[in-house]
């Protein structure tokens, strides 16, 4: 099942990114193209399945279907957190 691979190098990719601020990652973005050879449907079961465990606190994945061959992580989502500092 290679879409379970993918599932965690695309949440390697968003934590290397975000840092710190993972815990607060609400959503991650990917396009999948119809000729990526990734099935979307077994995709978005192994993004939930990646995303809910730490450093993840639940975030959702959303699949961006297109019409040619390209996967790519394209946007992550974070709650802004407008609470004064301690």
């Amino acid at each position: 099942m290679h879409e379970l691979s993918l599932a965690m190098e695309i949440g390697r990719l968003a934590e290397a990114k975000l840092g710190a601020s993972v815990a607060q990652c609400v959503a991650v973005g990917v396009e999948v193209g119809r000729r990526s050879g990734v099935e979307p449907s077994a995709l978005e079961f192994c993004l939930e399945s990646v995303l809910s465990t730490p450093p993840w606190t639940g975030a959702r994945p959303v699949l961006i279907s297109a019409d040619d061959d390209r996967f790519l992580l394209t946007w992550v989502e974070v709650e802004d957190d407008d609470s004064p500092p301690d």
